[in-house]
């Protein structure tokens, strides 16, 4: 009795600690963080966050689905989309007049629009878990552009998605059938897409082509899993693109001490990468592959 006490009150302790974070959160620091463009501004506001630890499930802390705003600590995926909605309502509200109050509230909504399928939380399931879903869905709402087909050495493939559905013990809110359905459905339906991706013998050539801020979506080489990791990509004094990601062997926001290539070649549990482009709000228009700056 008294160890289930325990547990529940370092339970109970945890999730208020995190309830007085998110009511506190200061976004001042990330407003009229805007550089040229999109990309740039993503790694601006991403060296910000630099040293922030790598935890994760922090968007499993409710009850029920519901949006889930953490700036103190971060997993690869949540790291990436809170600095894409950041970066994306600088650039939204860029030009605009007294857009300081509007700023919390178009950062929530964009982050909003990220994570969720249509933009829409309905449940667990509207949640987008596989980052292959969440390039497809965030593509469709015109909010950033697949490169990857343009990029030297890419090819089409496609591969079957199982992972969630058979590893169910890690996922809670797999329990319900209802729920462990729409998982399955989703699955299905991306098994049967073909995407571009770039192998991993033939990453040293693309890396040449990507532009800061890029967002690179690291391949997984296990079966039934599409993407392992996802980062963005940073240029360091030596000319070559880095990864800065939320690591969870470094357990914090990171840059890679070598380049993109020389981390996926050491990775055995890496196959390759994806890659996407922040598309320009205040235009409509997508930062589309060019000769990388």
């Amino acid at each position: 009795m008294t160890k289930r006490f325990t547990v529940f009150f370092l339970s109970l302790v945890s999730h208020l600690s995190l309830a007085q974070d998110l009511a506190s959160i200061d976004l001042h620091p990330f407003y009229s963080a805007g550089e040229k463009t999109p990309g740039k501004t993503a790694v601006s506001i991403g060296r910000q966050l630099l040293a922030k630890p790598y935890v994760p499930h922090t968007l499993d802390v409710n009850p029920t689905e519901q949006l889930v705003v953490n700036l103190r600590e971060f997993d690869c995926t949540t790291y990436l989309e809170t600095v894409l909605a950041l970066t994306l309502a600088n650039h939204e509200l860029r030009g605009k007049t007294n857009a300081t109050a509007l700023f919390e509230a178009t950062f929530r909504r964009l982050l909003t629009q990220l994570r969720y399928r249509n933009g829409k939380i309905d449940g667990y399931a509207s949640r987008l878990h596989y980052f292959s879903d969440w390039l497809y869905d965030n593509e469709r709402k015109g909010l950033l552009t697949d490169i990857t087909r343009e990029l030297p050495g890419s090819m089409s493939v496609a591969k079957p998605v199982t992972y969630m559905t058979t590893a169910t013990w890690k996922y809670p809110a797999l329990r319900d059938p209802a729920v462990l359905k729409q998982m399955a459905l989703t699955e299905a339906a991306l098994s049967q897409q073909s995407f571009a991706f770039v192998p991993k013998k033939h990453v040293r050539q693309a890396e040449a082509a990507l532009r800061e801020g890029d967002i690179i979506m690291l391949t997984a080489a296990r079966p039934g899993l599409d993407m392992k990791h996802v980062g963005l990509a940073v240029r360091q004094p030596n000319g070559r693109m880095h990864l800065l990601h939320a690591s969870s062997e470094q357990g914090q926001v990171v840059i890679t001490p070598y380049p993109i290539s020389d981390y996926i070649l050491n990775n055995r549990r890496l196959s390759g990468i994806r890659v996407a482009r922040l598309r320009d709000a205040t235009t409509g228009l997508a930062t589309a592959f060019t000769k990388a700056d």
